[in-house]
């Protein structure tokens, strides 16, 4: 009988991983694009003649617009189809990225307010890409490969940093800002070419074959997902009826504080944190963006392993619960060795200390598994929508409080204790306020 099953396996094609590799790389192209202001940002706001204030605003710009968007982007996801509404995604806030650089043709307070309005634009064009993500992983994946699946995508985060940030230190420190960029924006047009040429849903993909089909939809993928939309083209998508329940939903309240608070750790990573390493500790841009890879590596390795974890807790204990929320809560408790900074002086215990920090958060950045384990299937792009929504509210608020925090005080500590502290009420969140974690199910509206 083993025999069997072990042909039955080598016939399996593996296409699922080819798609999550894509999803990988999109999702790192992604974060470098977001990060290329906090790279550019010490010579810029010299230039441009920035207070941390304004630099606060000008870095939220991104937030605002990329949380207005997500549920729009969500429902567009649900109406549509990943496919196509990803890669005008891509090729759209690539665009900007790239106009971002043309700001040198202005000077002064046009200068500023043309830099916020493109990373406004920015972040209504990423809006779809995290509920695309969700929405892919849960029409590839069975359950017990999904925290894994997750888990890599969402690691692009921060090999973004490990790949991109001493690239973008080398190109502004030899070539100026404004090249950073041009550079990324041509990169992620040409990503979105790659997308248009190789992604497809289950059903439709040329290369997978039955085995692996009916693999993944025995064990959960919602392999139907698009095809359910384009059978569906004159329906409107998912309602407001749809959106009042998962707000009314205690579990999904949990996971929407937990991730707010955990992303503010990421968008300290991508705005302030470049900064801190300049202005605080007295690095070189071009050093900067070096030290700040070691942090990023520990946060992919932590982000990989984090998935393992959970996918093993999964099989062993058949309990969704403790699979995502024993790596979840062990990672953002792990996460608050960042306040530690505060406390010593030493470069390389400052970078140790953060790495260790953003290992933690690897570690518990979750949610997304969480999202595809729990979105409604008539519902999946609008489910993502709202999580990312209150996710990234934090992408507004955190570079203007830390702004003010720096501006009120002259130091980035109270800054760092800000950021601790959210990964402590993101723990406190998932053990108290989640509950059992299970696919919602909506009623008819």
């Amino acid at each position: 009988m083993s025999a069997i099953v072990s042909v039955a396996e080598a016939r399996r094609s593996r296409v699922r991983l080819f798609i999550v590799t894509m999803l990988f790389l999109v999702t790192t192209v992604n974060y470098a694009d977001r990060a290329t202001l906090s790279i550019a940002a010490p010579a810029l706001s010299k230039e441009l003649g920035l207070d941390p204030i304004a630099m606060g605003y000008v870095l939220s710009a991104f937030g605002w617009s990329y949380v207005i968007a997500q549920v729009p982007g969500g429902w567009l996801l649900d109406r549509f189809g990943s496919r196509w509404v990803y890669a005008v995604s891509i090729l759209t806030w690539s665009l900007f990225t790239m106009m971002q650089g043309w700001i040198g043709f202005v000077t002064g307070g046009v200068a500023v307010a043309t830099l916020f309005a493109l990373r406004f634009l920015v972040g209504f064009a990423e809006a779809p890409s995290f509920p695309a993500n969700a929405r892919i992983v849960a029409a590839w994946f069975p359950s017990n490969e999904r925290g894994t699946a997750s888990a890599f995508f969402n690691s692009g985060q921060y090999f973004a940093t490990v790949i991109f940030a001493p690239l973008m230190g080398w190109i502004a420190h030899e070539f100026g800002w404004r090249h950073v960029f041009t550079v990324m924006g041509a990169l992620g047009l040409v990503m979105g070419a790659i997308w248009i040429k190789t992604m497809y849903g289950p059903k439709e993909h040329p290369a997978i074959n039955e085995a692996e089909l009916d693999y993944i939809r025995q064990g959960g993928a919602l392999v139907d997902l698009d095809g359910v939309q384009e059978t569906k083209a004159a329906s409107s998508g998912p309602g407001w009826s749809h959106i009042r329940q998962l707000l009314s939903n205690r579990m999904m309240l949990g996971v929407y504080i937990g991730q707010y608070c955990i992303n503010t750790l990421t968008y300290f990573f991508l705005t302030w944190f470049p900064i801190y390493l300049v202005q605080q500790r007295g690095l070189t841009i071009l050093k900067a963006g070096f030290v700040a890879t070691l942090p990023a590596l520990c946060g992919f390795i932590g982000g990989v392993l984090g998935g393992f974890i959970s996918d093993a807790i999964l099989r062993k204990t058949g309990s969704l619960t403790l699979a995502r929320k024993i790596p979840i809560v062990g990672g953002m408790l792990l996460s608050m060795a960042i306040i530690g900074c505060n406390y010593v002086d030493g470069e390389a215990l400052v970078v140790g200390l953060m790495a260790v920090a953003f290992f933690g958060k690897g570690i518990g950045a979750l949610g997304w598994a969480v999202v595809s384990d729990t979105s409604p299937k008539e519902a999946g792009g609008v489910s993502g929508g709202l999580f990312n929504t209150f996710g990234n509210l934090s992408s507004i608020t955190t570079p203007i409080v830390i702004g003010y925090i720096l501006a009120a005080t002259g130091s980035f500590n109270g800054a760092l204790v800000f950021v601790g502290l959210n990964a402590l009420v993101a723990a406190v969140s998932y053990l108290f306020i989640v509950g059992r974690i299970e696919r919602v199910q909506l009623r008819a509206s």
